[in-house]
């Protein structure tokens, strides 16, 4: 099969938006449907059922277990369940995983499990990325789920239906899990989970992820922030504080919320050059990874200010102003107006 029917092809985005809904979800996990899915997860795996415990989040369950690395044994639950099911698949479900990859897995969970991932590993000061490559992820498995589902559903696959069936029950019931011989730690999920429109982790003043044990972690369009920053709203944000963190990713984060324009007062920008209404401006201090140049304007019939940022090779405020207006010289651009 090397194509996708039109028919087919309709209803990728079905089987994304249902498994979207199973990776993101913020119920709170009902014990004993979580029970039953990891004694179903574990018995289709050829395991013994394990004791089973309980915590408000993944944090509480990372410090129950790194400190047992070395006398607990992995139930390798992921690869007798989900390697197993992927592998039963004929060749021609494999030939269009290429075709399902990118649009399956769109939007499944990948910033809340890389954001949430960070967390962890900041807070615990340990490495724990044995733990974490061990560590069941429904919003992970979701990924693979709905690929597994359209395959299934839409392209007649044939799998095991009791480790099928299994595999789904942990991706609805269960939030993470650490899977062991005799014993698994189940996590509850996020109360509050908050997006930008463009569904990256994002919240303003408040954190992006939300546990029951107030476990939780800040972000900005994407991008993880330290508590200091995140707790505050960006109107709150200080552009002196550009000047100490050293995280460029942070840094660019934090100019994006303050705003160029902000940061020209409060930083003291050098001025360049001048045209008409138009400020070319430098600041002085190394905030970004490269020098910072903008072009200010200050609208004469409101007095609001504005800066846009432009490359720092040009010259003068009228070269800058050519590059914001995609090479149209300001005179001629305000004889085309």
């Amino acid at each position: 099969m090397e194509n996708l029917s039109a028919e087919q092809e309709a209803l990728i985005p079905v089987y994304r938006e249902k498994w979207r809904a199973l990776a993101l979800s913020t119920e709170p996990v009902n014990r004993q449907q979580a029970s039953e899915a990891v004694k179903s997860a574990y018995s289709a795996s050829g395991l013994k059922p394990p004791q089973i415990l309980f915590y408000d989040s993944p944090y509480a369950a990372f410090n129950t277990v790194v400190p047992l690395l070395g006398t607990l044994l992995n139930s390798q639950l992921s690869a007798q369940l989900r390697g197993c099911l992927e592998s039963e698949l004929s060749s021609d479900q494999w030939d269009v995983w290429e075709q399902l990859s990118n649009r399956l897995w769109e939007q499944l969970g990948g910033e809340f499990n890389s954001n949430l991932s960070a967390e962890l590993n900041s807070r615990l000061k340990k490495q724990i990325s044995d733990v974490l490559s061990e560590c069941v992820q429904p919003e992970v498995w979701a990924c693979d789920g709905s690929w597994l589902d359209f395959c299934v559903s839409v392209l007649n696959g044939n799998i095991t239906q009791i480790k099928w069936q299994a595999y789904q029950d942990i991706v609805k019931y269960c939030g993470w899990i650490l899977p062991y011989e005799m014993i698994c730690l189940v996590c509850n999920r996020p109360r509050r989970l908050r997006f930008d429109s463009q569904q990256r982790l994002h919240a303003e003043g408040e954190p992006a992820i939300e546990f029951a044990d107030r476990f939780c972690v800040w972000a900005y369009h994407g991008v993880r922030l330290p508590e200091k920053y995140g707790k505050f709203h960006p109107h709150q944000w200080q552009s002196q504080w550009l000047l100490k963190e050293k995280n460029a990713e942070i840094r660019r984060a934090l100019i994006g919320g303050i705003g160029y324009g902000r940061i020209v007062q409060e930083l003291r920008a050098t001025e360049l050059d001048c045209w008409q209404e138009y400020t070319l401006l430098r600041i002085k201090n190394r905030v970004d990874v490269e020098a910072i140049y903008l072009l200010k304007m200050v609208c004469p019939s409101t007095g609001h200010t504005h800066a846009t940022r432009v490359p720092p090779d040009v010259k003068s405020a009228r070269e800058a102003i050519r590059w914001v207006n995609w090479g149209v010289d300001p005179e001629e651009f305000s004889a085309q107006t």
